[in-house]
């Protein structure tokens, strides 16, 4: 390895009693594993239906899988590569990481849908009784086992830049590719959360010719139009993109393409109510539905280039709240504030 591993590190582990702050050990790694100091970890919705029994989950884990720090050690062995520069990986880089390890063997992975791997693992979602036990974000280092994504970030991008494009950015990236080209098109996005509104913006840098934006909280409405996106007016549209999951929302959506539209599912993560689809209205209209889940390496780089380019464009940092210790974890798994889409905990901070 690079350098002296530490031996002991603290976690955040989500038990079935709540949240528990333990020492745990730092494994050996494995040749190409990854140990990673965090340096800020945001708190991503999905875990928020975690520890509120919406979305089952391995437990007891370290939940967390949106955020950045620098690579503490790397095992002996070929450095991993880095996704979008090409370069090998070495000790100090200040990275993010995908959510998915795929096997890279299967068939799946073969086809190019690594992020449905037939044995995929994942960031933060694995069970702390497992070989895995530093897998989550909300710890002061996590292990990436071989075959994990990695990027880089450039050093001028803050933390609470950075951290949401393991997640959040890079899946509005899929979303997107998903969308086809988007020059011209009429572009409409139901839900004004994080991916919301980073879907109007991705979206009116690829020059779509208007960019609406519907969500439930007036709030969060207003504060899309500072990435790019207006108020809908109710008329048909040629790309939809759902981040919701609410089947009223999805309903209403298919309903607004117009000829040789785009339905983009991206929301519908959870068991819900089915939605009626015409199927004379999908032949006659040329009407696209497609969905997307996780995604793959290409697009957590895309979210860092896109990030460091629009950084001074769009408030990314004013989305993420103040962190927290890494002690207070519970108190910001919960809805965030009024105007922030991201809590954020700082793991090295003391209370």
């Amino acid at each position: 390895m690079d350098q002296i591993t530490p031996r002991l590190t603290q976690a955040a582990v989500w038990t079935p009693d709540g949240i528990d702050i333990r020492t745990l050990d730092i494994p050996e790694l494995a040749p190409g594993d990854v140990l990673v100091r965090i340096d800020l970890a945001t708190v991503c919705g999905s875990d928020l239906h975690t520890v509120s029994g919406r979305r089952p989950a391995a437990c007891p884990s370290v939940l967390g899988h949106e955020a950045v720090g620098k690579v503490a050690a790397i095992g002996d062995g070929n450095r991993p590569a880095v996704v979008g520069d090409g370069g090998s990986l070495v000790v100090g880089d200040r990275v993010v990481w995908s959510v998915t390890v795929p096997c890279q063997q299967c068939p799946r992975c073969a086809s190019g849908f690594t992020a449905k791997c037939i044995g995929v693992r994942k960031v933060g979602h694995e069970s702390a009784r497992g070989d895995w036990v530093l897998s989550g974000s909300y710890a002061e280092h996590i292990v990436l086992p071989r075959g994990t994504a990695i990027a880089r970030v450039p050093d001028a991008m803050p933390d609470s830049v950075a951290a949401p494009a393991a997640c959040a950015t890079a899946t509005v990236m899929a979303a997107l590719e998903a969308a086809g080209a988007l020059t011209g098109k009429r572009v409409l996005i139901f839900g004004a959360g994080m991916l919301g509104v980073t879907a109007a913006a991705a979206s009116a840098e690829c020059k779509a010719a208007t960019v609406r934006v519907i969500d439930q909280d007036p709030l969060r409405q207003r504060l899309s139009r500072a990435f790019g996106a207006v108020d809908d007016d109710g008329d048909s549209t040629d790309v939809a993109i759902d981040f919701t999951g609410a089947a009223a929302a999805v309903q209403s959506a298919f309903g607004r393409l117009d000829i040789g539209g785009r339905l983009v599912l991206a929301g519908s993560v959870t068991p819900g109510p089915p939605i009626s689809v015409d199927p004379e209205r999908v032949v006659r209209r040329w009407l696209t539905i497609t969905g997307i889940h996780n995604y793959e390496p290409r697009h957590l780089a895309q979210a860092i280039a896109f990030l460091g380019a629009t950084g001074e464009q769009y408030p990314w940092a004013e989305l993420v709240d103040t962190p927290v210790p890494l002690a207070d974890l519970t108190r910001v798994l919960a809805p965030t504030p009024p105007g922030i889409l991201r809590s954020s905990v700082s793991p090295h901070t003391c209370s």
